[in-house]
Formats: structure tokens, C-alpha cells, sequence
């Protein structure tokens, strides 16, 4: 890799802390705080993403293992962590921050930047009493899940490598009172920029507006070249809506593909519009609105499958009272808040109208939609492989090819009810005004194959946690084609043994 083209931007325009002192602390006067990751001798790289590595503009991997666990650093990088708030489950945090990644840098080729960070190489200034170090099971997790969503077309940062540190980090993953040592790993994550709404909303907090106005004009020059930034008036205001945009897209997203991401906190929204952070998410198996895969979630569900959209309404309404310095103009802010709860329903129903092959949203469909939503929920049947069955000429559709999406036995009513629900949906397909192969290849760009399930993710660390990594890379080989149904023993529902295991069906903020 050509690590020497990395630069150090962000920190020669921004304010910020020198000192490289670890102590975790509040930094009243610094965006990001200088911080050396810890020291990992023995560390071994698992895998390495060379596409990434050759589109970001590094190049083939060339001996620069150790550069990947955050040792034997160039002299041009400068590595730091940056300072956030956020609300976290509805309630004020104040001050976060970069407790587990640190930057290297950016890379630019002229047109675009990336931003690289190491995600678990040592405490920084944010880390809040914690060690900053990331263990195996979570960074497999990561690496695989924000490569799975690049692949299904989900905006998302991305994930370069993957290493052991060749330490072990005690954890306790359900808050028990019973922590075990794991093996740690780190692992290199890049994106366009990590800018959350977190960012923006400390500054703002702090009543810096100056610093807030800097802030926000850098993201604009370097993220948003749909917006003129050049004595534009408006430019704030059409930045807030191309935020909103972006986040909509991938709130959509999410919901096709089935996504949970779990702590939706605002400190853990990308102000890119990209997911962040994965830590306790979870692809959905069987439907249902109120599944949120946190166990910190657990008393409320704030965080729930059905509630992302919400949410992340919540979410931007936090981001405009942050850049409300900005713009000063509630009204207009209200505007655009208010047509994005209208246009989510709008392209939530035609996100539904692709994967039913439906070549336009009709008056009748809402009803249909919401009879689909009911029925769905009160039967728990599996969302994707429901999808897939229905991929199919309408001639040969037939419930009997869907008991391999039923998760308990139905009785002779709920069987009803859904084939019930399938001649109706026969007939309302029946009515698209484009050829049935086209309503086929519409279904199929929107309905994946493959989706990364808990438990396939929870056998692969099993395994990998004993030096096994076969499951790992066949994996990442299916979850490169996820329209494709490259192994159909993936294919398939979550095995009942797995209904009550920790790790899949529920998880905390460690995992």
C-alpha cells in the first residue's frame, strides 16, 4: 500500500489538542485530540480488502501488515481521535467522542477523499473509563456486516482489513457480572468522512458557532458538491435538505434489505447519510415491528425494526436545533422536517412495490401494504426467504412452496389467511403494465439472496475463535454476490436451536 499518500487535512484546519495525552477528558477547546494507538507486537493480519485498497487509491497490500494494526506508523501520519455528543436512547450525553477509533488520515485522489481509521487500537481522550480496544467476535462482525451492506447497495462505510492484535480483552457481552478474555483484533474502517450529527450538535452545544459554521462549510466544500458553496444564502438550508435526503435513502435501504441497526443514537448517524457503527444490529429473520436486537434496548425498543424511520425523523430534528445557529429560520427547518415524514411513506411504499415486482404504487395499495405488515407480524414468517418465494411466474406461486419461511407451525386459519393473501396479491400483479419478466427482474434487484444472519455470523467467530477461518471467508464470498444464491445452504431460516442464543437473536453494545 502507498500509506505515504495519506495526508492530514482535517488537522491543520481545525482546532485541536497536541498534547497526545491519553486521560480521558473533556476537551473544551479541540474538535480531535492527537492519540498514539497501543502497541500490538504480536499482532497477524486475518484479511486484507484489496478492491477497496486499490479503488481509495492505496494500492495491493505489499508488506504493510503492521500499518494495519496501527504499528510502525510513517512519519506523515499523525493519528487522532475526534470530539462529539450526542443523544443517546432520547437523553442528552454531552460530550463522547472517538472511543475506540483512531484516525490515520485521509487519501484523496484528486476527486474524492476517504477517510481511514483504525477501529479498537487503544484508548484515546473519548474513551470513557474504557480501554479502547475492540475484541475478535465484534470486529468480525463489522468487517463482514459493513462489507455485506456495500454489496446490497446499502450506503455504508466500508471495512479495508482486519488483524489480531495477539492480546487478549476481557469483556462481559451481556453485562452480567461475568467477564471472559477474548482475543482482540483491530480493524481498518474508511468512508468518504465519519462526520456524524454528533459532531455538530457538541459545537453547537457549546454555543461555538464559529467553529460550527467552519465545520459545516468543510463538510460542504468537501461532501455535498451538489450545493454551491460560494456566497449561496441558502447553501445551510440545502445542505440540512440534502441530509435529510441521503438519510431517507438509507433508512429505505435498511427496511428492504431487512436491517436492524440497534442504537440509533444521534452520535451514531452518519451526517453522509451512511451506516455507522455496527455493533448490536441484526438482519431480520421473522417479520416483526418490535424485534430490536439490543438488550440495552430491551425496556422501551426505542430501537426497534419499525420504529427506524421514526427514529430517524428524532434524530434530524436534533441536527436542526444543532445548525438552527446557521440558519435561523425554524420555520423552513419545520418545512423540511415535515416533508420528510411525508416523502419516507411515499418511498416506503415504493420500496415495497419493487419487491413485490409492482411497477407503480396504486391508490389500493396502501391497504394492501398494511394487510401484508399485519399479516406478516402476527405469523412471524421469515422476511427475505417470504420475498424470495414470491419470485416466481404468478402461474406457479403456491403456498406450499412457503413453509420453508414459517418459524412455528400455523394452524389451519393462519394457512388460510396467507393463501388468502397470496391470491390477492396474484391478482394485484396481474395488473402491472410491464411483462412479467420485468416484474421478475425488478424483484430481484430488490430482494437479496443473502442477507448476513446472526448465526451464520456466530458460527464463523465460534470458529474463528479457535483459528478456523474457513466459515469467515466463504462468507465474504457470498456476501460479494448477495442477489445470487452462491450457497444455498446460507439460504435459509435461523435454526431453531439458535431462537434463545446469545449473540443471535439478541446482543448488546459490546458485541
Amino acid at each position: 500500500m502507498n500509506i505515504n499518500k495519506i495526508s492530514q487535512h482535517f488537522t491543520k484546519i481545525f482546532p485541536g489538542d497536541f498534547s497526545g495525552n491519553r486521560i480521558q477528558r473533556q476537551t473544551p477547546d479541540a474538535l480531535f485530540c492527537t492519540v498514539q494507538p497501543a502497541e500490538f507486537e504480536k499482532n497477524k493480519l486475518i484479511d486484507f480488502n484489496e478492491n477497496l485498497s486499490e479503488e481509495i487509491g492505496l494500492g495491493k497490500l505489499e508488506g504493510d501488515q503492521r500499518f494495519l494494526a496501527a504499528q510502525d506508523l510513517p512519519k506523515n501520519v499523525t493519528t487522532f481521535a475526534t470530539a462529539y455528543a450526542g443523544h443517546q436512547f432520547g437523553n442528552w450525553a454531552g460530550q463522547l467522542g472517538d472511543g475506540r477509533a483512531i484516525y490515520a488520515g485521509e487519501i484523496s485522489d484528486g476527486k474524492k477523499q476517504t477517510e481511514i481509521q483504525w477501529k479498537g487500537a487503544g484508548a484515546t481522550p473519548y474513551s470513557r473509563h474504557a480501554d479502547g480496544r475492540a475484541v475478535l467476535r465484534s470486529s468480525i462482525r463489522e468487517y463482514l456486516m459493513s462489507e455485506a451492506m456495500y454489496h446490497l447497495g446499502v450506503p455504508t462505510t466500508r471495512a479495508l482489513s482486519i488483524s489480531l492484535t495477539g492480546e487478549e480483552v476481557v469483556r462481559d457481552i451481556q453485562y452480567s457480572g461475568h467477564p471472559q478474555r477474548e482475543p482482540g483484533a483491530v480493524v481498518v474502517r474508511t468512508a468518504e468522512s465519519f462526520l456524524r450529527f454528533g459532531h455538530f450538535e457538541l459545537l453547537s452545544a457549546r454555543k461555538q458557532n464559529d467553529l460550527l459554521k467552519q465545520l459545516a462549510d468543510y463538510t460542504i466544500e468537501n461532501f455535498f458538491p451538489e450545493i454551491n458553496h460560494d456566497n449561496n444564502p441558502e447553501k445551510y438550508l440545502q445542505w440540512f435538505q440534502a441530509i435529510c435526503d441521503r438519510t431517507l435513502k438509507m433508512i429505505i435501504d435498511w427496511y428492504r434489505v431487512g436491517f436492524v441497526h440497534g442504537v440509533m443514537n444521534t452520535d451514531n448517524m452518519s451526517i453522509l447519510g451512511l451506516t455507522i457503527d455496527y455493533g448490536p444490529y441484526a438482519m431480520m429473520d421473522g417479520y416483526d415491528l418490535e424485534f430490536t436486537p439490543n438488550t440495552t434496548d430491551l425496556p422501551g425498543k426505542r430501537y426497534a425494526f419499525g420504529k427506524q424511520g421514526q427514529i430517524s425523523h428524532w434524530n434530524l430534528a436534533a441536527l436542526a436545533n444543532a445548525v438552527f445557529p446557521l440558519i435561523e429560520d425554524s420555520e423552513a427547518l419545520g418545512n423540511i422536517l415535515d416533508r420528510y415524514g411525508k416523502q419516507f411513506w411515499i418511498e416506503h411504499d415504493k420500496m415495497l412495490a419493487d419487491k413485490f415486482g409492482l411497477d407503480e404504487v396504486l391508490q389500493e395499495d396502501e391497504r394492501f401494504f398494511t394487510e401484508w405488515q399485519q399479516m406478516m407480524q402476527d405469523l412471524g414468517l421469515d422476511y427475505t426467504i417470504f420475498f424470495q418465494n414470491l419470485e416466481k411466474p404468478i402461474a406457479e406461486i403456491d403456498i406450499e412452496f412457503f413453509s420453508n419461511a414459517f418459524y412455528r407451525d400455523l394452524s389451519q386459519k393462519e394457512l388460510s389467511r396467507l393463501s388468502e393473501f397470496i391470491e390477492k396479491y396474484k391478482a394485484r400483479r396481474i395488473k402491472n403494465s410491464i411483462l412479467e419478466s420485468e416484474s421478475l427482474a425488478l424483484m430481484s434487484k430488490s430482494n437479496p439472496k443473502f442477507t448476513l444472519r446472526n448465526y451464520l455470523l456466530f458460527e464463523a467467530i465460534q470458529d474463528a475463535e479457535k483459528g478456523d477461518y474457513a466459515m469467515f471467508f466463504k462468507l465474504k464470498e457470498a456476501l460479494q454476490n448477495p442477489y445470487k444464491n452462491l450457497f444455498p445452504e446460507f439460504n435459509q431460516k435461523r435454526p431453531s436451536k439458535y431462537d434463545d442464543q446469545t449473540g443471535c437473536s439478541q446482543l448488546s453494545c459490546s458485541s
